[in-house]
């Protein structure tokens, strides 16, 4: 029997057994604000660009959930329920242990340099979205309702700035864990040094957009 666990503004998350294997259904309702073809149109878009992402990232051999099923009817993906904890529950529960802030640093900076590398951006990155898989203590990326292809470099440092944001909002004094992400990443991604730059350009942006207000 499906369980809600989870309604943000897009969707609805159900946990379920999917053929005797445990998994989530991701439903994506209806805009009832939108002309309802417009809006059938639109919702479907985005069920097929998240199916395809998470497609690529498992071709691409980066851990996210695998996909079961697509549910074009109902607008609904049934994809693998990762077993483990987020990073932040797991930044939450270590607060202090800098061993553990580096390991979780390197693996992030690693696991977006690989996504970036095939010019997926996923555009909601936060601390919840990042899955410390049970079973092998990999980094899975989760929620990719927002993703998108893209090669350009300001799309690259824009989801940069969103981690940074969600970092410094949630979890306090994290600027070095950050640090060490960013070090991780400009090490293993393929245009790592531009990304930086223009992370620098975005960073400055935002602190202007704050000033203003």
């Amino acid at each position: 029997m499906a369980q809600l666990i989870q309604q943000g503004a897009e969707a609805k998350v159900f946990a379920l057994d999917f053929y005797g294997r445990p998994a989530i259904a991701k439903e994506r309702f209806a805009k009832t604000y939108r002309h309802p073809t417009l809006d059938k149109k639109l919702t479907s878009r985005r069920v097929v660009q998240e199916a395809r992402c998470l497609f690529r990232c498992q071709q691409a051999g980066i851990d996210a959930p695998a996909v079961y099923h697509i549910d074009d009817v109902r607008n609904t993906i049934y994809m693998e329920h990762i077993q483990g904890r987020t990073v932040k529950r797991a930044l939450v529960d270590g607060e202090g242990d800098t061993a553990l802030a580096e390991q979780l640093a390197i693996k992030i900076g690693k696991a977006l340099a690989a996504l970036h590398r095939i010019q997926i951006i996923h555009g909601d990155l936060t601390t919840s979205n990042l899955y410390l898989r049970e079973s092998t203590d990999s980094l899975v990326l989760i929620d990719f309702g927002l993703s998108y292809h893209s090669n350009l470099i300001e799309d690259k440092a824009v989801d940069l700035y969103v981690l940074e944001r969600a970092f410094l909002s949630t979890h306090p004094n994290s600027e070095a864990t950050f640090d060490g992400i960013v070090r991780a990443y400009v090490k293993q991604a393929q245009d790592g040094k531009q990304v930086l730059a223009k992370l620098e350009d975005v960073r400055l942006r935002g602190r202007k957009r704050s000033m203003v207000g």
